[in-house]
């Protein structure tokens, strides 16, 4: 099939044709402007029928054209009673049956679930960065250290941490700082390790932090010991 007018895609999904390139293909008389407001008394409606379009600059202005739907399209090709309006009327026939074929239909599903994939996936990379820090940020908060553990089980910070040493949950590292550390086989479970830096040395290091699971088993265990009332 010989392309007589070029259709394009709306935003929409429907084929539509510049309505300037259906005027000059039809070779009307009047000037466009003219004959387009004319074919527009037929009952045709705007944004349903036809759109405003930015046509090509001319003489330093950009002039008004109009992107109209093929059903349009067909009806002012019959309205012209000519052989060019015959031609064009039966080319958009066919374009609108070749558009409308399985075949095609298919290829359009395919090149939307694509684009889908596309936007999808471009998303994604954008928020990534957002859902680690996230994930990051709630990870922190989840876990605390002794003194926060401590005021949130409504005990005294000394007194707690010398009962976990004594239950063997935690012990004094050797090294000259005595830093509290967990025992291995908590790990992963009431404890966890996380690298951390110093506000006033700016130096990393390790720390035990306690997780939610360890809360609620010392929250238990120092009711149990009437160290605790909650």
């Amino acid at each position: 099939m010989n392309e007589l007018i070029k259709p394009t895609i709306n935003d929409d999904g429907e084929q539509v044709v510049d309505a300037r390139d259906l005027h000059d293909f039809l070779e009307i008389g009047k000037d466009f402007s003219t004959w387009f407001k004319d074919m527009t008394k037929y009952g045709f409606v705007e944004e349903k029928d036809f759109s405003p379009i930015s046509g090509k600059s001319y003489g330093g202005r950009n002039r008004k054209d109009f992107a109209i739907t093929i059903d349009m399209a067909k009806e002012l090709a019959m309205i012209q009673r000519t052989e060019k309006g015959k031609q064009a009327r039966e080319y958009f026939i066919e374009v609108e049956k070749q558009f409308n074929s399985p075949e095609m239909m298919m290829a359009r599903s395919l090149q939307f679930a694509n684009q889908k994939m596309l936007d999808y996936q471009e998303q994604v990379q954008i928020m990534k960065p957002k859902a680690d820090y996230f994930d990051d940020l709630v990870e922190r908060k989840l876990l605390t250290n002794f003194r926060d553990t401590s005021k949130e089980l409504h005990i005294g910070q000394k007194k707690f941490i010398n009962w976990l040493l004594d239950h063997k949950y935690v012990y004094r590292d050797k090294g000259h700082k005595r830093q509290l550390k967990h025992y291995a086989k908590y790990d992963d479970d009431l404890f966890e390790f996380r690298e951390s830096v110093s506000e006033w040395t700016d130096k990393a290091f390790v720390q035990s932090l306690i997780t939610p699971k360890g809360r609620a088993t010392f929250k238990l265990l120092l009711e149990q010991d009437n160290l605790v009332f909650m």
